[in-house]
Formats: C-alpha cells, sequence, structure tokens
C-alpha cells in the first residue's frame, strides 16, 4: 500500500515517496509526498501519515503501530516518529545522503523498532524513474 502511495506522488510529480501507518490489521494512515503540491517543505509521505493515524486514534502517540514507508525517513520524520512513539517503522530504499541514519545516531524513539530493505528494488526503481525524468 505504501508503494501504491508513492505511485500516486510520481503521478503528481512529486518525489515518490508514499507512507502508511497501521494498527493491528487496519490502515490508520496514509500519505504521500505532497512537497510541491502544497509549497510546504514538512509535506512528506510519512508527516501526511502520522497527521491521518494521530487523527483516526484521537491521540498523537501511535503506540502499537507500524509505519510502512518506501523510503528511509529523513531527520525532519525520524523526529516525528519519535515523539509520536511509533512502535515500528518498516522502510524499503535507503536514503544515503538524507536517511536519519546519516547522522549516526537513532532519532528514533528508544523503543521503536526497524526493518530496513523490504521491497527494496520496487521502492528505488519508483526513485529512479522519478529522478530520470527530470534529466
Amino acid at each position: 500500500m505504501a508503494i501504491e502511495e508513492a505511485k500516486k506522488a510520481l503521478k503528481e510529480k512529486e518525489v515518490p515517496i508514499g507512507a502508511v501507518i497501521v494498527c493491528g490489521s487496519r490502515i490508520i494512515g496514509r500519505g504521500h509526498n505532497l512537497v510541491e503540491t502544497l509549497c510546504d517543505a514538512t509535506a512528506h509521505a510519512e508527516m501526511q501519515s502520522i497527521t491521518a493515524a494521530a487523527s483516526a486514534l484521537g491521540g498523537k502517540y501511535l503506540k502499537g503501530c507500524t509505519l510502512y514507508v518506501t523510503v528511509e525517513p529523513c531527520v525532519m520524520c525520524a523526529g516525528a516518529l519519535a515523539w509520536s512513539q511509533i512502535e515500528r517503522v518498516v522502510y524499503g530504499a535507503e536514503d544515503p545522503k538524507r536517511g536519519y541514519s546519516t547522522v549516526g545516531k537513532n532519532l528514533l524513539h528508544p523503543k521503536t523498532t526497524v526493518t530496513s530493505g523490504v521491497m527494496q528494488e520496487e521502492c528505488e526503481a519508483l526513485m529512479k524513474e522519478f529522478f530520470k525524468s527530470l534529466r
């Protein structure tokens, strides 16, 4: 489902990153990059999905929830995920330039677990398609 969100971003000429937040077996938040559309540097897929999930739960904490995102979260999104106390983050492609892991510290909540490389090739292909179209 996160890849489907990323494809929506690609169609809108946004960097193709998509995210969904699952609680139990239900998607409670979803989003894709809307930075260009909203002229808002904070309108990342993760931020969109965090806002939707918090609204669905009626509170700011996402304990017991999992974020699935196509690309490693940036420092800003990692900070927001830490504040939300999300239980788990699963991402596809690494972001060696702007991913949160580039700072050398775990910026996520201490209890958050991370799984990387899930459907990595598909996630990377969307990013390559987007940046190839710009050149």
